[in-house]
């Protein structure tokens, strides 16, 4: 499979200065971001959650295929330089390598985060409060969601 910067090397980019924001929890999405270098950190309700220093990781994918506001805000953690794709469901339409690379990074996700969760069920058997928010937890992910 293409290296999706090599795919996304005629999109726009955008700098950021260490904690500037590129995306802001709660507002509407639309576009899609690729990381071509630098370090970003994501927060979501006061928690950091994650930190994305690997060129060519995606941004803002979830609220591009789901068509909801962003759940997250993202800032940069050092100087940062992002490929930035506009109206990125056009985009991914007419480029089904990039909407292949978006696909395979979510179900890796899916994946890892199910594995986690088989984990924490079994270090949480016979432990009552802790397994019912397990099972919480895993029914949101692997209930098909309806519409």
């Amino acid at each position: 499979m293409a290296n999706i910067l090599t795919l996304t090397k005629s999109q726009p980019t955008r700098v950021l200065r260490p904690g500037q924001v590129l995306i802001t929890a709660g507002e509407a999405g639309g576009e899609l971001y690729v990381l071509q270098e630098g370090k970003l950190v994501v927060m979501r309700d006061g928690v950091d959650i994650a930190t994305i220093d690997e060129p060519g990781a995606l941004i803002g994918e979830m609220s591009v295929l789901l068509g909801v506001d962003h759940s997250a805000t993202v800032r940069a953690a050092a100087p940062t330089t992002v490929r930035v794709i506009e109206d990125a469901l056009p985009f991914l339409e007419r480029t089904p390598l990039v909407a292949l690379h978006v696909a395979t990074l979510a179900c890796a996700r899916l994946d890892a985060t199910s594995a986690l969760l088989v984990e924490l069920r079994k270090e949480a058997k016979g432990k009552d409060g802790q397994q019912g928010m397990l099972n919480r937890i895993w029914g949101s992910i692997t209930v098909a969601p309806r519409g």
